[in-house]
């Protein structure tokens, strides 16, 4: 029997604490920076609702000062339900601490349902940033398979950081010899390699950035997933074997 989580809401249709996931997401979900956060005990969660959304996991406010000029536009919930793409295929990763056990998550939605969940790529020494583009690799990977069946697609990617790497800053990186005047390209190898699989497809799919912990279900299946694969350790990219269940998964933690 599963054990029962505690979910405190602090910026959401209603705020509080509940007892069960699905109450959680209805105040949450097409919510804009809502802040949302599981608690193993309600002595936790009530501490944490108290001390406010300040922990790791919860949606951070943007800094107006920091925003890049050339920022990709977040789709909301609202308008993602408005794309017309045969396949929308959302990713996430996730790193526990930061830098630490790193792992990513994959939920693909064919003709508008929920087809396949994908996870792993444990690293027990990565970051978040490196799942993030892990997860948008294998996303890209699956997109040229969607497109050799003749269907259009979209990623949905949570980490503006990997969507401007392979769309925007890889592309100036490789013209100054993969350098770059503020310093090393973190993360180098992990990028190149992105790059290349973005150039094969680059004008036939889209990547759209979605904010993530807002209750956008495809983004959330898509944490559960990169959780999993690190409370599994599973170094392999590997579909989920079991029934999608998505209220069950959805219960699990978030990253």
């Amino acid at each position: 029997m599963a054990k029962s989580k505690f979910y405190v809401v602090w910026q959401g249709k209603q705020t509080g604490i509940f007892t069960d996931w699905e109450t959680c997401r209805q105040q949450v979900q097409g919510v804009a920076g809502a802040k949302y956060k599981s608690y193993e005990s309600r002595t936790e969660a009530e501490a944490a609702f108290k001390s406010g959304p300040a922990a790791k996991g919860t949606a951070a406010p943007k800094s107006k000062k920091n925003a890049n000029s050339n920022s990709p536009k977040t789709w909301s919930d609202e308008e993602i339900k408005t794309l017309t793409f045969d396949t929308l295929i959302y990713t996430d990763g996730g790193c526990e601490p930061n830098p630490g056990e790193a792992g990513s998550g994959m939920a693909i939605y064919r003709d508008g349902k929920i087809d396949e969940l994908w996870y792993g790529l444990y690293n027990p020494e990565g970051t978040n940033n490196t799942a993030e583009l892990n997860a948008l690799y294998q996303a890209l990977v699956q997109a040229e398979s969607e497109l050799k069946k003749h269907r259009s697609v979209a990623i949905l990617c949570d980490s503006k950081y990997s969507i401007q790497c392979v769309t925007q800053w890889a592309a100036i990186w490789e013209k100054k010899g993969w350098t770059r005047p503020g310093g090393e390209i973190k993360n180098l190898e992990l990028i190149k390699e992105l790059y290349g699989q973005y150039l094969l497809i680059k004008d036939q799919v889209k990547v759209l950035h979605v904010n993530g912990h807002v209750g956008v279900e495809g983004n959330e299946l898509a944490d559960r997933m990169s959780i999993l694969a690190i409370e599994e350790h599973n170094t392999e990219f590997c579909r989920y074997p079991d029934t999608i269940n998505v209220e069950e998964i959805l219960s699990l933690r978030t990253g």
